[in-house]
């Protein structure tokens, strides 16, 4: 069985999704997108700006959960494109010191045409 996390300080699921679940001793949260949590708008700026906001988003669901940063194990990240990946990455690094396993890869289109979206494995 599996328990379902869900905080209004994170975006609401925009389909027929859970922010975010737990199975045994795992997190395993819903891609983030920087969409602010007060007013569903995607934040303005550049990708560092969209980074900041997906960060605060995947924070508040792993304090939902019992968990943090330090206990991500993997990530996968989406960006529209990899021209933004050194600035993606000065982002990541603030939030993700432990330095997870991780994917990040060029997709051709992301939800609301934002310009990065990151999922987190953690433990609980």
């Amino acid at each position: 069985m599996f328990k379902v996390i869900n905080t209004s300080k994170a975006p609401a699921a925009i389909g027929p999704y859970s922010q975010a679940l737990i199975h045994g001793s795992l997190l395993f949260a819903s891609g983030q997108i920087p969409i602010h949590p007060e007013n569903g708008q995607v934040v303005e700026g550049d990708v560092k700006a969209q980074a900041h906001q997906v960060m605060k988003n995947i924070g508040e669901i792993l304090a939902e959960a019992g968990t943090s940063y330090e206990n991500v194990i993997k990530t996968t990240c989406f960006l529209k494109s990899m021209d933004d990946f050194a600035a993606f990455n000065e982002v990541y690094a603030e939030y993700f010191t432990g330095k997870p396993a991780r994917s990040c890869v060029a997709v051709q289109k992301l939800p609301k045409d934002v310009l990065c979206e990151v999922e987190v494995v953690a433990i609980i």
